[in-house]
């Protein structure tokens, strides 16, 4: 729903405040909540969109959304796990366990998800 220039302004003065450079992703105006809408995110009573985050790979597939309401923030280490864990899926084919990062255990493709096979992962992987 904000403007461009809401968007630049808060990338120069927040964003790049939290992330070096800022965050190098696109942001769009959508000021009647047509993209909204789309995206299931329009609040048409208010005219305002709710905090909304999507990450879509390069198919056009929708991966990850996360929907939260306004008076809370959303966590943008969580949205680059969740990007790089992505990333290492379409990379290996491998699965990642709750709480992942880069260089700790994953489930391979070859495991089944569920059953005995993934017994060797243990829960303090993720932590």
């Amino acid at each position: 729903m904000d403007s461009a220039d809401t968007h630049r302004s808060w990338q120069e003065k927040e964003l790049s405040q939290m992330v070096k450079d800022g965050a190098l992703f696109p942001m769009f105006s959508d000021p009647g909540g047509r993209i909204g809408a789309l995206y299931g995110v329009y609040d048409s009573e208010n005219g305002l969109d709710q905090r909304g985050r999507f990450l879509i790979d390069p198919n056009g597939v929708v991966q990850s959304v996360e929907i939260v309401a306004d008076p809370i923030g959303r966590d943008i280490g969580e949205v680059l796990r969740q990007l790089r864990a992505l990333q290492h899926h379409q990379a290996t084919g491998d699965y990642m366990p709750c709480g992942w990062e880069p260089g700790k255990p994953t489930l391979s493709k070859g495991q089944s998800r569920s059953g005995e096979i993934w017994k060797e992962w243990k829960t303090r992987h993720a932590f």
